[in-house]
């Protein structure tokens, strides 16, 4: 039997996870949050004091490491050596340290392994940075989602207020515009729109809209609705 695979990447703060979850959860597909899992290794790599600049660390450590997602009660368990660690993986400090080290090969080749075992067992829909080009290439559809930095910092800025975390908007949107040139100039499948991905810029766009448009994109694809 063959499954129908949903390929989204974009920049960080696009909203992609937040979208990816919703049209999974109206096409009843299985979403596997590929960021969840990066961020897993590096929630890893801090615990044993590696440092991001430690490339011979973190190679070998990526030896040590089993990451699993599971769901209860339909929400998304992220369990890292048996360890549900769900909760300690949303932070700036960690986020920060899975792009920094993402760049490094064994990193992504552990997790890609995964992910397109994942893939071939379910109908998916995957976001990432570099999907719909290395992960799964050949996804029937393929959307490349993306925001102005200013909007996505403004979303990130909002959703910190709302959980009472302190922050600098400015900050915020600085982050972000590194995470892009560093995520975009790796030398290890960099972030760039696929070739038969479909663009879907959210900057003007609701949460509704830009779900209702992904939709679209994998009905025209060949999706069965």
């Amino acid at each position: 039997m063959s499954y129908f695979n949903i390929a989204v990447d974009g920049p960080a703060g696009a909203g992609k996870s937040t979208i990816a979850k919703a049209v999974a959860a109206k096409l009843g597909f299985i979403y596997v949050d590929t960021g969840a899992m990066y961020r897993a290794m590096a929630l890893y790599f801090l615990r044993q004091g590696i440092g991001k600049e430690e490339e011979a660390a973190i190679s070998a450590a990526c030896g040590q490491v089993e990451i699993t997602i599971r769901y209860e009660d339909g929400s998304q368990q992220v369990i890292l050596n048996g360890e549900n660690v769900s909760s300690q993986i949303r932070n700036e400090e960690v986020g920060n340290m899975a792009s920094a080290t993402s760049v490094y090969l064994p990193v992504r080749e552990k997790l890609v392994q995964l992910q397109q075992e994942l893939a071939k067992t379910a109908n998916v829909i995957m976001d990432g940075r570099d999907i719909g080009t290395c992960v799964l290439p050949d996804a029937q559809a393929k959307v490349y989602l993306t925001a102005s930095s200013a909007v996505r910092a403004k979303r990130r800025y909002d959703e910190l207020k709302e959980k009472g975390v302190m922050c600098n908007l400015e900050e915020i949107e600085q982050d972000i515009i590194e995470r892009d040139y560093r995520d975009m100039h790796r030398e290890h499948s960099p972030l760039k729109q696929a070739e038969d991905a479909v663009l879907v810029d959210s900057s003007d766009m609701t949460i509704e809209e830009v779900i209702d448009a992904i939709i679209e994109i994998a009905r025209r694809k060949g999706l069965d609705a």
